[in-house]
């Protein structure tokens, strides 16, 4: 008996410290949903795991944060070569920092976003600019307490010093969704740029929740050996905002959708006069 007591001030405790409940433990290796910015369930929140091409959410952050996005930016034999989603730009090419961003949201483009952080980079240092926008990328991550997130390369290439965790994703998105751009880029469906010499490019997104869910404005789709299938989902309907994060997902279409539905028809905690959470559901504030 007293075995069991114990259990129960245990869950008592986890519940009042605000500790979101692991109700879907096989959607994913790790995952995060929160209604209106209230975390309401989750699964091994804190585990560090690969990102895949979720690392170009911070990547474009940086970028729009250090402005001048309608200068040109040269896309370097490095930036050329990258492997992996590709929008085919050549080395030699001029494209603005805003279309190289378009590119790395919509098209999830490796070319558009090493080429992106090569023109961001050189101005902190020309001899090194991935280099010097990989600690730009480490530094913004500190600065926004993402404790269990570590970057590598710009674009989410598997590399065992690039992790991150679904807490910090949250986070991570929050930040992104705050600017106007790029809340905007994460939902366009397709893409068209012209480069300086007048060549056209265009794609189409790799998110296909924009199309099929509704209220779905983005956010970002990445997938990689290490990774597997990951994805951070934004969905906005009357008002109410659910942000869904999944890594390594087996079904992840299937399963954030199935969490989205599941997160706008579940309880949010009441409240107070005194603006503290009441009810059946308190414990997920």
């Amino acid at each position: 008996m007293r075995w069991f007591a114990a259990i129960a001030l245990l869950a008592c405790a986890v519940a009042q410290a605000g500790v979101p409940a692991n109700r879907f433990p096989d959607v994913a290796a790790a995952y995060w949903v929160e209604v209106d910015g209230r975390p309401l369930w989750a699964g091994q929140p804190d585990r560090r795991l690969p990102m895949a091409s979720l690392a170009k959410l911070m990547t474009a952050l940086i970028a729009v944060e250090h402005g001048e996005l309608d200068t040109w930016a040269e896309v370097s034999a490095g930036a050329a070569a990258e492997t992996g989603s590709r929008l085919g730009l050549r080395r030699g090419e001029r494209v603005t920092r805003r279309d190289l961003l378009l590119a790395a949201f919509v098209r999830s483009a490796n070319d558009a976003c090493r080429a992106l952080a090569d023109a961001v980079g050189a101005t902190a240092d020309a001899r090194d600019p991935t280099g010097a926008f990989v600690a730009h990328m480490n530094a913004r991550a500190a600065a926004l307490g993402m404790a269990d997130t570590h970057y590598s390369n710009p674009c989410g290439h598997d590399d065992s010093a690039q992790y991150t965790s679904v807490r910090d994703l949250a986070t991570l998105s929050h930040a992104v969704l705050a600017e106007p751009v790029l809340a905007d880029a994460a939902q366009r469906r397709t893409l068209r740029l012209v480069t300086a010499a007048g060549r056209e490019l265009s794609a189409r997104t790799t998110n296909p929740l924009l199309d099929g869910l509704d209220g779905a404005r983005g956010l970002k789709t990445g997938t990689t050996p290490a990774a597997g299938r990951c994805l951070v989902a934004f969905v906005e309907r009357d008002g109410r905002r659910v942000l869904v994060v999944l890594l390594h997902a087996p079904e992840r279409w299937w399963d954030s959708v199935g969490l989205v539905e599941l997160a706008f028809d579940a309880p949010m905690p009441r409240r107070d006069a005194a603006g503290e959470a009441r009810g059946a559901d308190a414990s997920l504030r």
